[in-house]
């Protein structure tokens, strides 16, 4: 008995297949993302409203600590563990592209259920490449500016933006930064709706994440670049747009994910 165990542990995963998507698959996603918004506006705003609110006391957090000005590169890597809290809206659009009545219960144990899956280490690895960027910026504002503090986040712009130290930090932070959001964005992009619609180990949902990208850069990137803009725009007025650029993202990432991954 304990053989055959062992022969079906050695047995190969069976990775997702891979579509091709195009530029037109972003827009039906956007639209089906608009739609399932409209369809369903509580689920939206109330998913919508718990990433508002942990946006509110991220910026609460650092003005008590006088480091209002830290919301900037706290904002810039935020929208990228959009993904994970996404999951919610992922299960709306699931339950409506199945014609599932939709009930909250259900929606909201699914999301419970979670933890009993492989959630936990993938919310792991996001808040530890979250955490680095975050640990990364202030190293780099010693190396450039010192171990000085910014009363507001005016004058933290202004001498980043008119001085050569701080030029040179927003060149280095900028490079880096770009790197940590391409792998946080890789690592989530399929990883975590593949993780809620399949039972599928961690490891092989992020490499099948990296695969797609790889299979369509042009495209999946391009779908980064729009969530990252949107995201950053709708925090602006204190992070209220969020309530309604989120889900819609939300639910079109999983429209998207259905484009860009073979059915089971």
């Amino acid at each position: 008995m304990n053989e055959v165990h062992q022969a079906d542990a050695c047995q190969p995963v069976e990775m997702p297949a891979i579509r091709t998507i195009t530029a037109n698959d972003v827009k039906q996603s956007l639209k089906e993302g608009i739609a399932d918004f409209l369809a369903a506006p509580l689920y939206g705003l109330f998913f919508g409203g718990i990433y508002t609110v942990g946006g509110l006391l991220i910026l609460a957090f650092l003005t008590t600590l006088d480091m209002g000005w830290m919301i900037i590169p706290v904002g810039i890597a935020f929208p990228l563990i959009g993904p994970f809290v996404a999951v919610g809206l992922y299960e709306v659009s699931r339950r409506r592209a199945a014609g599932t009545p939709l009930n909250w219960s259900e929606v909201l144990g699914v999301i419970i259920a979670q933890k009993e899956r492989q959630f936990g280490l993938m919310a792991f690895t996001i808040i530890c490449i979250f955490w680095f960027w975050i640990v990364l910026v202030r190293l780099l504002l010693a190396l450039f500016l010192g171990f000085q503090s910014f009363p507001t986040v005016v004058s933290f712009i202004t001498i980043v933006m008119t001085t050569p130290e701080g030029l040179g930090f927003l060149l280095v932070g900028s490079a880096i930064g770009s790197v940590f959001a391409m792998v946080l964005f890789c690592t989530t992009v399929i990883a975590i709706p593949l993780l809620l619609d399949r039972d599928i180990d961690v490891i092989s949902a992020i490499i099948t994440s990296f695969q797609s990208v790889i299979k369509n850069p042009v495209v999946m990137i391009g779908w980064g670049i729009i969530v990252a803009v949107l995201a950053i725009l709708a925090m602006l007025p204190y992070f209220l747009g969020i309530l309604i650029v989120f889900p819609i993202l939300g639910h079109a990432t999983w429209h998207l994910f259905e484009r860009a991954i073979e059915k089971a």
